[in-house]
């Protein structure tokens, strides 16, 4: 028997300490959704924490969210909540579709078939 707490990963500090414990984003994040520095973001761009200066600095150009998890190798839980975050400091927008509506969904779904038979 080995007292090994050696964690296999390498990693020295859990990704949810990167939340302060939080599993949940303040709002629902499609992993698809768009991710873009904003202005403000640029501006404090040296002021911040590790996390959100390579969110900032990753999203100059748009990336997906989970473009930022691969990127970052953190768990998709993780990086919702660590952009969202950054979207309530102003940091970033976050651009998405609202999947609320069902019915635009089908609309959506409808005109891109049509837009495919003409081709």
């Amino acid at each position: 028997m080995t007292d090994d707490w050696s964690d296999p990963s390498g990693e020295l500090v859990r990704p949810y300490t990167a939340t302060r414990g939080r599993a949940h984003a303040s709002r629902l994040l499609a992993l698809e959704a768009m991710v873009c520095t904003t202005a403000h973001g640029r501006h404090r761009h040296q002021e911040l924490l590790l996390d959100e200066r390579s969110i900032v600095e990753m999203c100059l150009r748009p990336q997906s969210v989970i473009e930022i998890a691969a990127k970052l190798r953190l768990p998709v839980g993780v990086v919702r909540v660590l952009v969202t975050d950054a979207e309530s400091t102003g940091l970033v927008e976050i651009s998405q579709l609202d999947t609320t509506d069902a019915t635009q969904e089908v609309g959506l779904l409808g005109r891109v078939l049509t837009g495919l038979r003409r081709l």
